[in-house]
């Protein structure tokens, strides 16, 4: 498994959940939250920037039968807008119902679902990369597909 530090992307049309790994890839940690707004990729590609970022996960978030929907297309959408500007590997992965795992950690960590608002976006984008982490470390491959592999899905798909 390659050392560098991995971005994992919780997309979503509020906000934007993001965590980070450390550098060895073993754990996935909450970084924050963006709002989406006409600034999200330049704050995006400013975090990948200021920590040394080697690979962007984003979550695609596909209909439990696999099928794309808008959802899928704003997070196809967010990787290519993020592919065209950094020169490093962009990859996303499955994250169906990483949303709602993180909603139900939450609720047994007593928090409720309001005061979770501005958490909850991050612990979907933990859930996100530490599965990515931990598929990567167990078959030595990275996780998820290539973002070419994802233009010619979404080719598929047409």
């Amino acid at each position: 498994m390659e050392r560098g530090i991995r971005l994992g992307i919780d997309p979503g049309r509020a906000r934007i959940g993001l965590a980070m790994s450390d550098r060895d890839g073993l754990l996935a940690m909450p970084l924050e939250t963006v709002a989406v707004d006409s600034n999200e990729i330049d704050r995006v590609i400013a975090v990948i920037a200021e920590h040394d970022v080697s690979t962007v996960i984003v979550g695609l978030p596909l209909s439990l039968s696999g099928r794309w929907t808008a959802s899928t297309r704003h997070a196809y959408e967010l990787a290519q807008a993020i592919s065209e500007r950094v020169d490093i590997s962009v990859r996303m992965i499955d994250e169906r119902l990483t949303t709602t795992t993180a909603q139900a950690a939450l609720r047994s960590s007593g928090r409720s679902q309001r005061a979770g608002r501005s958490v909850i976006d991050q612990i979907a984008a933990v859930t996100l990369l530490q599965q990515a982490l931990d598929t990567e470390r167990q078959s030595d491959r990275p996780a998820g597909w290539a973002f070419m592999e994802i233009v010619e899905m979404h080719d598929d798909e047409q």
